[in-house]
Formats: C-alpha cells, structure tokens, sequence
C-alpha cells in the first residue's frame, strides 16, 4: 500500500445513553505504520424521547414503526454530522458509523444496529460506512468488541486496551493474535438504577462509596456462567434485563449498598482477566478510556486489584476513543484492508473509489500527528 493520508468522522453512541460522540480524525499511513490526529470532537445529548426509544422502546415497536425510526434515527445522525461540520469548518472524506445496538443476541444471529447509513449519506452527501457487525454474526462470530485492530495499530504501547461503557470490554495480544471480548455491565446497569432516583450516573462513583458489600450478591453475581465461559463473547441488554436486574433486586439492599456491590463486582470480574495473563516482563500498562474512567471510585476498586499500571488518558481520549476507532476502521475498510470484522455497508462507493486517487500520497509536509505503531 502506497503512502495515505484520509480524514474521516466516526459516530459512536452506546448502550450508557449517554449521548452521541462524534470525532474528526486524519489517518496516516508512512511506511507501514498508521498515526492519527484528531482533528475535533463534540457530544450530542439525545432528546428524552429518542433516549427512550433507544434504551427500551424500539424493542416493542412493530415492524413499520421499527424500520421507520431506524430511518429517522440515520437522519437525526446526518443532522448532528452537519452541524459538526459547519462549527468546526470540517469535510472528511468519509463517515464511519457504529450506529446504536437495540439486539445483540449472537448465540441466535440476532443483532440490529440502528441508524440508517444510507440517510446518514443522504443528508450530509459524504460516503458513509455503516453496518460493521451484520456479516461476522452470520458467519458464527460475535459481531463485537469492535475495536481490537484499532487498539493494535492505534495505542499499540499498552499491554491491555479496557473500554468502560455500559459495559466493560477488553482487548491484548496473545500468541501473537488479538484478543478482545465483553468482561461485564457496568454503566448500563448503573446509571439504569441511578435514573430511578432522578440522576443520569452516580458522578464519582460517591453512592456507591456510601455503601457496603452484600458478600452473599457479590458471590452470586461473580458465579454467573457467562464469566465461566471462554471468548470470543460478548453481552447484550437482553442478558442484563433477564438475569443481572432480578439478581440484583432480590436481596432488598439500599440503592448505596447495591451499587457498592456491584461495583465491587465490575472491578473484580476485570482484575481478573487480567490477572490471569501474567506478563514477561512484570506488571503491564492498562489504557482505560469510556464514561467509566471518569468515574473516581470505580477506578479506585480496579486499582486496588489489578497488579498493571493504571493509564487515563486526556480528556479527548477518554470520551471520543471508540468514535475515532470507528473512523479509523472506516478508512481501512475503504481502502481495502479491512478490519476486524468481515463486513460492512458502503453508501456512495462511486464516490469513495473516486477519492482513492487523490488521497493516495496526499501527505503534508508538515503537521502535528501522533504515533499509533
């Protein structure tokens, strides 16, 4: 592959509702080795009824009324794209976009990514990708984590790469080969129990610091099969909403000492993936980005029984990493290297193809750009 230089918007929202990020970033490829810089990046909030729809009621909504909100939804995305853009004086080249899971039940080949790419396309005229998980269900994998490449090529200094979302995910090198799967749920179920008492999360993690350990629900929680089973695996809201709330709620605990319970849950289901890959060297670095590093207890519990040194990044990286490795998987997809998963839509493909010649070799001469491998 020649030398490459692509800018492209990825548009991340997760299972914690906390709103849609979208990050602007220019990927370079010199030599074999990619870099990247961000460009910009901002947060939408979801308007309440949106965030309704997307935390519980598209998954009773009739065919029609389903495939019609999918639609909207992909258009409610081009707008906040547009309105990126125009702030920031921005025009990538492509969009890249993990759209928001409503299904996730890989045992079945059941999964439904909402947010129409082909809207996203329409309204902002850019080549949208869209679709990453579909084909690698099919085909009996998982459909995610989503970002194992991009932790490999883009924050290759750090031993273990942990995401904290709604839920907890992980990636590393094992034999050669990355390794990536779900740990456990962590702000999906948290903030679900901090909205019943009028707050969106428990900020710091100071509930939970209140409260004390039911051993017997930390017990049974930690005894759960999923944590028994070997990867490739993933989770989903089904099995929060099916198991983990009941779990939860049948031993009549204060909100404080739920939550402290289950924090101590959280922490020590991600301890101990990692303590079980001890490595050559000693202690690793563990990088950890989404909503969950900001969260000050919750940190504390993981630092106390991890044995790696614990890395947070800037601000920038915490919250828009996911959007820029889906920018970043965007931009390998187009030019054909693919990325960890097998498939995904292209929206416009004509006009992608016609930017390849002039982005090849359309590197600066200069610019402020960080190593990523």
């Amino acid at each position: 592959m020649k030398d490459f230089q692509i800018q492209a918007i990825g548009l991340m929202s997760g299972t914690s509702l906390d709103g849609l990020d979208v990050c602007c970033c220019t990927f370079r490829q010199q030599a074999g080795k990619w870099s990247f810089h961000i460009d910009c990046a901002k947060g939408y909030s979801y308007p309440d009824a949106m965030k309704q729809i997307l935390g519980t009621g598209a998954q009773t909504m009739s065919a029609l009324e389903f495939i019609t909100f999918h639609s909207s939804y992909g258009k409610f995305l081009g707008e906040r794209v547009n309105e990126f853009m125009q702030e920031f004086g921005v025009h990538p080249d492509i969009i890249a976009s993990h759209g928001h899971t409503i299904f996730h039940e890989p045992q079945k080949r059941i999964m439904y990514q909402i947010g129409d790419g082909a809207a996203i396309a329409a309204e902002t005229r850019i080549p949208t990708v869209s679709d990453f998980r579909r084909l690698d269900i099919m085909l009996g994998g998982q459909g995610a984590p989503l970002v194992p490449i991009g932790d490999r090529l883009v924050f290759a200094d750090y031993d273990f790469c942990l995401n904290i979302g709604g839920f907890s995910n992980i990636s590393f090198e094992q034999d050669g080969r990355r390794i990536a799967f779900d740990i456990s749920p962590v702000n999906y179920v948290i903030n679900h129990y901090c909205r019943q008492i009028g707050l969106e999360f428990d900020r710091d993690g100071e509930i939970a610091r209140q409260g004390n350990i039911c051993q017997e629900l930390l017990d049974e929680l930690n005894g759960m099969d999923f944590y028994h089973q070997s990867g490739p695996k993933s989770l989903g809201r089904e099995w929060v909403e099916t198991l983990v709330y009941p779990m939860l709620e049948r031993y009549g605990l204060s909100m404080e000492n739920m939550l402290r319970t289950f924090y101590e849950h959280a922490a020590w289901q991600i301890s101990r993936i990692i303590t079980a890959r001890p490595l050559p060297d000693g202690n690793g670095k563990l990088l950890i980005t989404g909503g969950g590093a900001f969260n000050k207890f919750l940190i504390e519990r993981i630092d106390a029984l991890c044995p790696c040194e614990i890395v947070i990044p800037s601000r920038q990286i915490i919250e828009y990493k996911e959007a820029l490795i889906f920018a970043f998987l965007g931009a390998r997809q187009i030019i054909s290297e693919g990325c960890c998963l097998k498939y995904s839509q292209f929206y416009h493909y004509g006009k992608i193809k016609r930017h390849l010649d002039r982005l090849i070799q359309r590197i600066p001469s200069s610019g402020s750009v960080a190593h990523c491998a």
